[in-house]
């Protein structure tokens, strides 16, 4: 395992777990208030890759990172330590 252990959010996209504070799901009230937030201050950073955002990662910068991967996804990724993509989990849109 590496010393400095890392999440794939999508499209080889990384973030380091240890800056991690929480993931919400992106559709929540806390969520979207978090993004609109950040984004007039500068410090949204968008991984989707163009595709629906999914999940809301708040960093310890007070970053917040969208990502295209559902926060399931994510929590098991980070459990299970693999940052593999995994073909279904970033839903394209047609």
């Amino acid at each position: 395992m590496s010393s400095f252990p890392v999440l794939n959010v999508g499209f080889s996209n990384v973030v380091f777990v240890s800056k991690i504070l929480t993931i919400l799901q992106a559709d929540s009230a806390g969520a979207k208030r978090l993004r609109s937030e950040a984004k007039s201050e500068s410090r949204l950073i968008d991984a989707t890759g163009g595709r629906k955002t999914r999940s809301v990662l708040v960093l310890d910068s007070g970053h917040i990172l969208l990502s295209a991967i559902r926060p399931e996804s994510l929590a098991k990724r980070l459990e299970s330590g693999d940052n593999h993509f995994a073909e279904g989990e970033e839903e394209s849109e047609d």
